[in-house]
């Protein structure tokens, strides 16, 4: 049992990291000199990164839409994980990992939202450039936080 709690530890701090990441590395749409992410746009001159502001045809409603989220996402993600470990020592079997599985869930709706408008929004019309890796993190955190929280789930049940 102490295996797979450590294993179950382990799959929420992963998720916790790829959310961190996704929100604050700057690669969610990347060209030929250029990096944006949710926040601004680095442009390369010459051997140097500048920030600059993000272009202005981002819809302004949609991006704070996405920011919110994301940091949402990151927030329900660490209050869970301290759930998690507050649970183990105090609540009785069969409730133990209610709560961190809300958590969780609330993570995985958060930066799926953010991913999702992200993906609907920016960048449709846009030939120069791909997704970045930070919008890829984002994805991959949101399919970590949607198994750990389905795990949660799946442990109350079992009265462990």
């Amino acid at each position: 049992m102490l295996v797979l709690l450590a294993g179950i530890f382990l799959l929420h701090i992963t998720t916790f990291i790829l959310l961190l990441a996704a929100t604050i590395e700057n690669a969610w749409w990347v060209g030929n000199g250029f990096s944006t992410d949710i926040w601004a746009r680095w442009v390369l001159n010459g051997q140097q990164w500048n920030y600059t502001d993000l272009p202005a045809h981002y819809p302004a409603d949609y991006l704070q839409a996405v920011q919110a989220s994301s940091v949402l996402a990151c927030v329900f993600s660490g209050i869970g994980l301290f759930v998690f470990v507050a649970q183990l020592f105090t609540l009785p079997k069969g409730k133990r990992f209610t709560f961190s599985g809300i958590f969780q869930l609330l993570a995985c709706l958060c930066i799926m939202i953010a991913a999702s408008i992200y993906t609907d929004t920016f960048h449709k019309n846009e030939n120069s450039g791909n997704y970045g890796p930070s919008f890829i993190l984002a994805w991959i955190a949101f399919a970590l936080s949607f198994i750990s929280c389905v795990i949660y789930f799946v442990l109350r049940k079992k009265n462990t």
